[in-house]
């Protein structure tokens, strides 16, 4: 259960009660990400967000922003997405006053110090190389490149060295006048907190935060022809590899289908993918696959790190995998993934963080929030024929992209393999 309020400058309070726990997680949404900027700008919403936590006027350095919370034994950090930005606080009911005013701060009172930002920019360059140096990691910004070419979708969310390199103080100061507004920023709490309170706090510290523009727009994505191969040769141990085709969007009517699907394929140890090519072949160590959900867009990937001579065979049999979720789903499968997937939500409902993330990331993406017992419901309603026919539209064999990072040719012939 939740309680929401809309405060007169547009600002969104949402609260979930959970009075069995002594602490308070605040989390701030703000409807802004890397899909926002072009591609001069690339990585400026990610720069904002370390910024932000370099002082205020009120709190002049990064150590008076953390030392206060870190004191109380709570934590305070933030993420930036590509389409959405959290600053996220979780601390004992007692110092739920202080939490919410230090975030407050940083969003409407940071300092952007020229001297601190100039430190802040080499750090994140530091970021961007210890990213491009880890192969499975790498391979995660290849793949996007692919399914989303010269999009926004497409890049690195934290921008290259030449934009983080050459952007100015006064294109960072833009974005956050244009996209740090109460009507693009949600509020969510879950804890030891009554709606009230949260309600009157928030107007106190917020309510007279300036109204701004419509919220603003990102560029859409209309998917073109392009490579579906990129191979990055490295002197490495591992190949690692990332197969994706474009998946579903976030209000997609069959998004929980191709979850499920997701599910039955390369989520946990009893995965399809895991007792193949992990068990019966011993073909890798790692592998699994995920699926993104962004607004107009998405995707299913299977990623895996193998031994070099062992590639071709690898990508056969994961494409083989794939290729029979076309196939008559049984029964036993769809009632594991359904289990499966309905248990790690639940579970993950016990931890404040995690309800606050599911009512503020719903809100402030789409405008809407999904109850627990509305998406089991929608899970529980899907039959194995919803999933053979999300397969067969999907895994086609010219929506397969391949990106590898490891000891091969950019030349190596692997395009050829991807057929279902």
């Amino acid at each position: 259960m939740h309680q929401k309020t809309t405060l007169e400058n547009g600002l969104r309070v949402i609260t979930s009660t959970m009075p069995h726990t002594r602490s308070v997680s605040i989390n701030f949404f703000i409807g802004s990400g890397s899909r926002y900027e072009t591609e001069a700008q690339g990585g400026i919403s990610h720069f904002i967000e370390h910024l932000l936590f370099k002082g205020t006027a009120k709190r002049p350095t990064a150590m008076e922003i953390c030392a206060p919370i870190e004191a109380t034994g709570g934590m305070i950090n933030a993420g930036t997405d590509k389409e959405l930005t959290v600053y996220y606080c979780k601390v004992a009911r007692p110092h739920f006053q202080l939490a919410t005013d230090v975030i407050a701060d940083m969003l409407r009172n940071a300092l952007f110090d020229a001297a601190e930002m100039e430190k802040e920019r080499q750090v994140i360059i530091e970021e961007i190389s210890m990213c491009n140096d880890s192969p499975s990691q790498r391979v995660n910004i290849l793949i996007d490149e692919l399914l989303w070419p010269e999009h926004p979708l497409g890049r690195d969310i934290a921008g290259s060295r030449e934009s983080i390199g050459t952007v100015a103080r006064d294109v960072l100061l833009d974005h956050l006048h244009s996209h740090y507004l109460p009507g693009n920023t949600v509020i969510a709490m879950a804890g030891d907190i009554k709606h009230d309170e949260a309600v009157s706090t928030i107007r106190g510290m917020l309510g007279d935060w300036r109204t701004g523009p419509e919220t603003p727009e990102f560029a859409g994505f209309t998917a073109p022809v392009g490579n579906r191969l990129r191979i990055e040769p490295r002197d490495t141990e591992q190949a690692q590899l990332c197969l994706a085709v474009p998946g579903l969007s976030l209000e997609h009517p069959d998004r929980f289908v191709l979850d499920l699907l997701n599910a039955i394929l390369g989520e946990g140890m009893s995965s399809r993918l895991f007792a193949e090519i992990r068990d019966r072949q011993g073909l890798v160590y790692s592998i699994h696959s995920y699926t993104d959900h962004f607004l107009d867009t998405g995707s299913l990937a299977v990623a895996a790190g193998v031994d070099p001579k062992n590639l071709t065979t690898a990508i056969k049999a994961i494409l083989e995998e794939l290729g029979k979720l076309k196939d008559k789903m049984p029964e036993e499968d769809l009632a594991r993934a359904r289990e499966f997937t309905k248990g790690r939500m639940l579970l993950r409902m016990e931890d404040s963080r995690s309800v606050a993330s599911w009512l503020g990331g719903q809100e402030v993406l789409t405008g809407r929030i999904l109850t627990v017992d509305e998406v089991i419901a929608i899970i529980d309603a899907i039959r194995a024929e919803d999933l053979e026919r999300v397969a067969r539209d999907l895994l086609r064999s010219e929506k397969l992209h391949l990106a590898v990072v490891g000891p091969l040719s950019a030349e190596e012939p692997l395009e050829e393999l991807l057929r279902i």
